[in-house]
């Protein structure tokens, strides 16, 4: 019992100790209606932020205290199960603090996947029970074109029960048929900008190889 306390705080695992404290906090608030669900969410996915880059790692469809409690409880599972098997048993002495940074960053790599597709498999039901913001980043099927107002509807492509508002652009309505992505919620209409599926994947693309130190194509062309 003593090895199991001193491995919980210890690091690397005392990180995810830490952070998984502060969500079951958070959670016991939500369960209390003292927080919002939808905390880290906004009306867009444009920003550097914590709820578009869930997004981006493959986590649409939940909210962002959801998906991080998922991601850090996985990552936090395998870094037990490795530091009961095989740290606890190596004289690492200073080298444990860069042996526990790769560990985290291991875990949370190997973890993501994990998470994501748990998170997937459970977003019918966020679709109907949580907020309106988490739907960003959802791919929908456009049910018909647009009328005399630009709105038309649209069906999330996962579950085609859950029928959304899209308000489009004068130049980019969204057509029949048409695969797009909620990209911004319109408060005030109950509403959604969207993008066709195409360009969401070529921005994002795009914005990975801007994070990795690569120009785009075009631009290195230039």
């Amino acid at each position: 019992m003593d090895i199991l306390i001193a491995t919980l705080v210890g690091f690397p695992l005392g990180v995810f100790t830490l952070a998984l404290g502060l969500l079951a906090l958070y959670w016991l608030l939500v369960a209390l209606r003292l927080a919002p669900l939808e905390l880290f969410e906004r009306d867009s996915l444009k920003g550097d932020h914590l709820a578009s880059t869930l997004v981006a790692l493959g986590f649409a469809g939940v909210p962002a205290t959801f998906a991080l409690t998922v991601l850090l409880a996985i990552a936090a599972a395998l870094t037990l199960t490795l530091e009961l098997l095989v740290l606890r048993w190596l004289p690492l002495g200073l080298f444990r603090i860069p042996v526990g940074v790769a560990v985290l960053w291991a875990a949370l790599a190997l973890a993501s996947p994990l998470a994501a597709a748990l998170c997937h498999a459970l977003h019918r039901w966020f679709h109907r029970h949580a907020g309106r913001r988490c739907l960003l980043g959802e791919t929908v099927v456009v049910q018909s074109d647009c009328g005399g107002d630009d709105c038309t509807r649209a069906a999330l492509e996962d579950d085609p029960g859950h029928v959304v508002r899209l308000h489009g652009k004068a130049g980019a309505l969204p057509r029949a048929g048409e695969r797009r992505v909620l990209v911004k919620y319109l408060a005030g209409e109950e509403s959604y900008r969207s993008v066709p599926l195409s360009e969401f994947e070529e921005a994002r693309s795009r914005v990975h190889r801007l994070r990795r130190g690569r120009r785009p194509r075009r631009a290195a062309s230039q």
